[in-house]
């Protein structure tokens, strides 16, 4: 079960949550996938969202992209969640370290991410610490980009969201978030 470890409510409204868990397990609106620019879900979190919500999610994804092409840093796809809770997958690419501009592109991802929900109509999103696994992003650089964006997206945007949820699986990658939350936010905002 997914536990919610620390929350804080932005001075734009919506909630931001680091929780311990299983990605696939959320009951969000959608959930983020950290997924190539192919979207092939072979291993990672892709691998265990397709193991999880069926193969119906790598079709859809193959769909996509025989439609649309690859897929961007700044433009996610989306699939239905097949079945998973969530009701959608977005599929955010990250940055591989060392291909440069790792920065702005996980930004852009996380931006991305954020517009394709609003664009759905969700409420509620649950993401992962994208490009810091097998992409070698490093987790604590990661979790101040993560949390910038989220707060910028929403500085800047009429959003339906209320609920952000970062949800992080291992102990060293929530170490590295837990420690940018309680280092660098103030008592209100991140």
């Amino acid at each position: 079960m997914n536990k919610v470890l620390v929350e804080r409510v932005l001075s734009t409204g919506q909630t931001i949550q680091i929780v311990q868990g299983d990605i696939t397990a959320e009951t969000t609106d959608a959930i983020v996938n950290a997924a190539n620019e192919y979207l092939q879900h072979g291993a990672g979190v892709a691998g265990a969202i397709v193991r999880r919500g069926g193969q119906v999610i790598q079709q859809e994804s193959d769909a996509w992209v025989r439609e649309h092409g690859t897929v961007s840093h700044s433009h996610p796809a989306w699939t239905s969640g097949g079945l998973l809770p969530a009701k959608y997958v977005i599929h955010a690419v990250g940055p591989v370290w060392g291909d440069g501009d790792e920065d702005a592109k996980l930004a852009s991802a996380i931006h991305g991410s954020l517009q394709v929900a609003d664009e759905l109509k969700l409420s509620s999103i649950s993401m992962p610490a994208i490009s810091t696994g097998i992409f070698g992003f490093p987790k604590d650089r990661a979790a101040g980009i993560v949390f910038s964006a989220i707060k910028n997206y929403f500085a800047h945007h009429e959003s339906g969201i209320k609920l952000v949820r970062i949800v992080l699986f291992d102990d060293v990658t929530i170490r590295a978030f837990m420690s940018y939350w309680s280092d660098k936010s103030s008592k209100s905002d991140l």
